[in-house]
């Protein structure tokens, strides 16, 4: 099945032709985007630190955690997952078991980053990236580790924040020209960077579209026109999910009752559909002795 998801997702992707990829940070909200009818899953470092920890994103979270994290969601839906590995968890030895232990954990692409270890998130301030070649050595890791050569590689570089757009441009031509298969320039900081990268750096490009961050949020056919491939809400639906939670239970709090949320939380039915009771259920009677 992972085999059959990794061809599936690589040959989705389409400069000009982006898949709408958002994030899950759990396998409740992938059950919900593939409820919803989204291709992917992308698992966001920031999303499963916040929701798992709750703590931000500053490379707190360790290989074996995410990899938990990836096997749940693996076993909860069909879609291919795009696996936000971060810095790879060390130098490129690291990365090599990084992306063995993701694979075999049920990742069909996994995203490494050149910042500095520990990171930030992209559109914190005082990040600091690696130098390049440290980087193409991780990229060669990777593309090495994987035992399906349809297993995406995807290169992000955090260089705009730190030596400008140009910069950031030769690093992700470099990238892809080194066994890349997608490119991911983070932060770019107007609608005119955003256009530029693809131009500038023929290839397969993702755009991280972050609300109330650096990068400005742009309709898919607009960055459809520019070219990129994909388009990533990484934390759009847990942000979705806080301001939800946070209103339902101040209501409970200042009433002292759920009698006046209504339709604005899950009904019964819709949350034992959602985590497929009725498959359980007939796997409990399939089974039983």
């Amino acid at each position: 099945m992972s085999d059959n998801l990794n061809a599936r997702l690589r040959e989705r992707i389409a400069p000009g032709r982006p898949i709408l990829l958002p994030g899950a940070p759990n396998a409740l909200t992938a059950r919900l985007l593939e409820e919803t009818g989204f291709e992917a899953a992308y698992l966001s470092g920031a999303g499963i630190t916040n929701t798992y920890l709750g703590a931000p994103d500053v490379g707190l979270l360790s290989l074996t955690e995410l990899a938990d994290h990836v096997a749940a969601i693996r076993d909860a839906v069909g879609l291919p997952l795009v696996v936000d590995a971060d810095t790879g968890f060390g130098n490129a030895i690291n990365v090599r078991r990084t992306v063995r232990v993701l694979e075999r954990s049920g990742a069909n692409a996994v995203q490494l980053e050149d910042q500095v270890a520990p990171k930030r998130c992209g559109h914190f301030a005082g990040k600091a990236v690696i130098d390049a070649s440290e980087m193409v050595g991780k990229i060669h890791a990777a593309t090495d580790a994987r035992t399906d050569d349809d297993l995406l590689i995807i290169a992000r570089t955090d260089a705009r924040a730190v030596s400008g757009l140009d910069e950031a441009c030769d690093r992700a031509a470099r990238y892809l020209a080194e066994g890349a298969d997608l490119a991911f320039v983070e932060a770019p900081r107007s609608a005119e960077e955003l256009a530029e990268i693809p131009r500038r750096v023929p290839g397969a490009h993702m755009a991280n579209m972050v609300e109330g961050a650096l990068t400005p949020i742009t309709p898919l056919d607009e960055l459809a026109s520019y070219g990129f491939a994909v388009v990533l809400y990484a934390n759009t639906a847990m942000r979705a999910a806080i301001a939800g939670m946070r209103g339902a239970l101040t209501e409970l709090r200042e009433r002292g009752d759920s009698l006046g949320l209504g339709d604005r939380i899950a009904s019964w039915e819709e949350r034992q559909g959602l985590v497929r009771k009725d498959a359980y259920d007939a796997m409990n009677e399939r089974y039983a002795g």
